[in-house]
């Protein structure tokens, strides 16, 4: 039975925050990696909306949601997006920086979430307990980014979070890169455009230090083909959260929800329906 979504945008802190939401019963909130914006759950939408009320919004600087100029907070926006959207208490589900997100805002209003999905993520401030090795491209992205060249500083950042450090670009679909490289390119030309401009408020208490007063249910996925930080971060959060459920996808990165679409959605649902 198909789902009708809905699309829309909500005045939040100064900025018109782009949403879609799709389905009823209880709020499950999406937020997207900082590779990404909100069409990264293009896969994810029908088939959680058979089971939940989903949103997926675009945060300042991505999507269709632009960058203020001044001082913002992630952490303020996510707030008054549900408060615009009447949603008390919500399941959220963070993939990369939405996992850090999702994260800070358990630790801020542990009432108001039902449970987290923590997906390829970090907790604010992490630092790993021994050094690993940086992704070989990242020298390169960073001077063609400080060069202007956008195009190749989005096809580096591709190689290093789509393809991982262990697969060639070959080896991973090129329908799926093409769209990460489309939604990478543009957050980097809006970045680019604002430099100097945005000023982001972190959360005071990082979430690293934080890991045991979480106090929601917590699904922790990792990608064994991630970046080396994000699987030593992903244990740290499976280890570090009281209860916390561990699930590794094998033959996916940092962005397992879309290469395996149908397994992550089964394993979201199955986790989530159980609370």
């Amino acid at each position: 039975m198909a789902t009708s979504t809905s699309i829309g945008s909500a005045p939040v802190n100064g900025t018109d925050i782009h949403y879609d939401a799709a389905g009823a019963g209880f709020p499950l909130v999406l937020l997207h990696a900082g590779i990404c914006d909100r069409r990264m759950w293009d896969e994810q939408m029908p088939a959680l909306a058979d089971h939940f009320r989903v949103i997926r919004y675009d945060q300042r600087g991505f999507g269709q949601t632009p960058m203020p100029l001044g001082p913002f907070a992630h952490l303020a926006d996510l707030e008054g997006l549900l408060l615009a959207l009447g949603i008390e208490r919500a399941h959220l589900l963070g993939c990369s920086r939405g996992g850090s997100l999702a994260l800070d805002f358990a630790l801020a209003h542990p009432e108001r979430v039902g449970g987290l999905v923590l997906v390829c993520s970090s907790p604010s401030g992490y630092q790993p307990p021994q050094p690993v090795p940086e992704s070989a491209q990242v020298p390169d992205l960073i001077a063609a980014f400080d060069a202007g060249n956008l195009e190749r500083a989005a096809e580096l950042e591709v190689q290093v979070w789509v393809d991982g450090p262990r697969r060639t670009p070959d080896q991973v679909s090129p329908a799926m890169r093409a769209r990460v490289y489309e939604m990478d390119l543009q957050a980097m030309r809006i970045e680019a455009a604002s430099q100097g401009q945005e000023h982001e408020r972190k959360p005071e208490r990082p979430g690293a230090a934080r890991l045991a007063e979480v106090r929601a249910p917590t699904l922790v996925i990792i990608g064994d083909q991630d970046a080396p930080i994000s699987l030593s971060s992903g244990e740290a959060l499976a280890a570090g959260i009281p209860g916390a459920r561990r699930m590794v996808m094998a033959g996916t990165a940092h962005l397992p929800n879309m290469e395996q679409p149908a397994l992550f959605n089964g394993m979201v649902v199955d986790f989530l329906r159980a609370l």
